[in-house]
């Protein structure tokens, strides 16, 4: 019986990827910075956490290996005394952009090599063309925001207008994406969905990767809080990726949290909706406690990323990874004979940067499961390493965008 889990610690980056500079990003190391921090004394907050970074699960799988090979220096606490509980490697990303879908995408077999769309300016983001189209269609009093923005620091700004002028935010970042943001009683969650569906079709000329619904409630500009029923509306990979091999043979392919968003559905057989890292732990499981021989269950941990990285909240960011590693034996521990399990990332937001964009960074590459000895994967020269790896592991047709790390029955290829 084989099975692949994978997880992906969203914006878990270790350390600035050779093309860093390229992006603004040149010193980018999520993990190690979180580290330094803690060591250093600045991530103490009464309550939530104290003292330098725990993560002795992570590390007995080699996370902290894997950050000191891809920068060349070993940050402080993550240092892992004795042997290790699994491989590991660190994965350089081919994509041209350092966004979600690209990450994802790439590391299922599917790089993308081309170069998305993106609305670069700063203020009047969108071009006046597509907000008008975009108005006449959907009939909305116009829009709110056109800039560049954090989610959460725009609805505060503009939340109460929007809410007085039924007219919603719009923003953008450095990703391939328009956001879309509206009030889900004053608005109405339904209609910010089929906008967004609708701003889906009018961006596909400007090869925009995702449109963003990102409703929001609260009574005013101190409790606005965005809710759990954001939606991603992702173009469709451009090519067939691991998700699509499984879908078509015998086993199943099971998405948890946002993953079947990001790959607009394409290859998913069931998607489980859950929220939250104790959600989607337990989701996870739940699906690993069911499925059967050839499954692949894909999880996407998006609480790094979009509640600590974007917001640069380094405290948090370093409570929820220590929440994580507390969960990981619960995790390791249902893995049966014959399950390969994988923690990765898509890209850094490395939360000491200034900004809220992602970071240009090295991923992490784990592997753990009762037939993957304690070995150095090294460096991959692309995402799609764990793919092919993926698909050699399931027994199914690779791709030819990457090499298989490591095959069932531990054989290793660097």
């Amino acid at each position: 019986m084989k099975r692949l889990i994978v997880c992906e610690l969203d914006s878990l980056g270790i350390g600035a990827a050779p093309d860093a500079a390229d992006f603004g990003d040149e010193g980018g190391d999520t993990l190690g910075h979180i580290a330094e921090h803690c060591a250093a004394g600045k991530c103490d907050k009464e309550g939530v956490r104290s003292g330098p970074l725990q993560i002795p699960n992570l590390l007995a799988l080699g996370l902290g290996a894997a950050n000191a090979a891809a920068t060349g220096r070993t940050a402080p606490g993550l240092q892992h005394d004795g042997p290790f509980a699994g491989a590991y490697g660190y994965c350089q990303e081919q994509s041209k952009g350092k966004d979600t879908p690209s990450g994802h995408w790439e590391a299922m077999g599917a790089p993308c090599l081309f170069e998305w769309g993106y609305f670069t300016d700063k203020k009047d983001t969108f071009p006046k063309k597509l907000l008008d189209k975009l108005q006449q269609k959907s009939g909305v009093p116009g829009f709110l925001g056109n800039c560049h923005a954090s989610g959460t620091e725009i609805i505060t700004k503009l939340g109460e207008k929007h809410i007085k002028t039924g007219k919603p935010i719009v923003y953008a970042s450095a990703d391939s994406v328009i956001q879309i943001a509206a009030h889900e009683e004053h608005f109405g969650l339904q209609n910010l969905l089929d906008l967004c569906e609708l701003a889906r079709k009018l961006v596909d000329p400007y090869n925009i990767g995702r449109v963003i619904a990102r409703p929001f409630d609260g009574a005013d500009a101190a409790s606005f809080t965005r809710t759990n029923n954001r939606r991603d509306l992702s173009v469709p990979p451009h090519m067939p990726t691991l998700l699509d091999r499984v879908s078509a043979s015998d086993g199943q392919m099971i998405s948890v949290g946002k993953i079947s968003d990001i790959f607009a559905g394409q290859g998913v057989d069931q998607s489980i909706k859950a929220y939250g890292l104790d959600g989607l732990m337990q989701a996870t499981l739940s699906a690993m406690d069911s499925a059967g021989d050839g499954a692949f269950i894909f999880t996407n941990f998006v609480d790094f990323d979009m509640l600590y990285g974007h917001r640069r909240d380094v405290i948090g960011y370093a409570a929820a990874l220590e929440h994580f590693d507390r969960m990981l034996p619960s995790l390791t521990g249902q893995l049966r004979e014959g399950d390969l399990l994988i923690l990765t990332a898509d890209h850094g937001c490395d939360p000491t940067f200034p900004g809220s964009d992602h970071t240009r960074e090295f991923v992490p590459f784990l592997a753990s499961g009762p037939r993957i000895a304690p070995v150095d994967l090294g460096h991959r020269r692309t995402f799609a390493d764990i793919g092919e790896t993926g698909a050699a592991w399931l027994g199914l047709e690779g791709f030819g965008t990457g090499q298989v790390a490591l095959t069932h029955g531990d054989r290793i290829s660097h």
